[in-house]
């Protein structure tokens, strides 16, 4: 059985280790906004890398499909965020709100799109939700 998996964020950094590593045990759709970023994966064995926004419900639909079209959806990484300093004291309030809501979504719309199709598959998954150390401790500015 071939599998493939799907993540988010797969440009650079944590989420490209994270795509090319996995490329080791089957195919990966490295997804990434920054279409320049991922052109790494196009010399990566078992990798494809496909350009958009990790919030989209399109773009993760042609995810979803990519992922199948190499064999059966087993794993998905949530690595995507997008970043902005901003402290309480002196960001409105609606920045910081909005920022957290976009990184929330990024993990909501990954996570729904990677269930619905383990459950079409009849089959069982993984999804990682990637965090930074931000999420442990505080750092200044880091707030959302």
């Amino acid at each position: 059985m071939s599998c493939s998996y799907v993540v988010t964020g797969a440009g650079r950094g944590v989420g490209r280790a994270i795509a090319e590593r996995l490329a080791e045990r089957g195919h990966v759709v490295a997804l990434d906004r920054d279409v320049e970023a991922l052109g790494w994966a196009t010399s990566m064995p078992g990798v494809e890398g496909l350009a958009g926004d990790a919030a989209d419900e399109q773009v993760l639909r042609s995810a979803v499909e990519d992922a199948r079209a190499a064999g059966t959806l087993i794993g998905w990484v949530n690595n995507a965020a997008v970043f902005h300093d901003a402290a309480v004291h002196d960001t409105p309030a609606g920045e910081i709100v909005e920022l957290i809501a976009t990184n929330l979504a990024l993990a909501v719309a990954g996570s729904a799109a990677a269930i619905r199709q383990f459950l079409a598959d009849g089959t069982s998954g993984a999804i990682v939700n990637v965090s930074s150390h931000q999420a442990q401790r505080a750092v200044p500015g880091a707030l959302p």
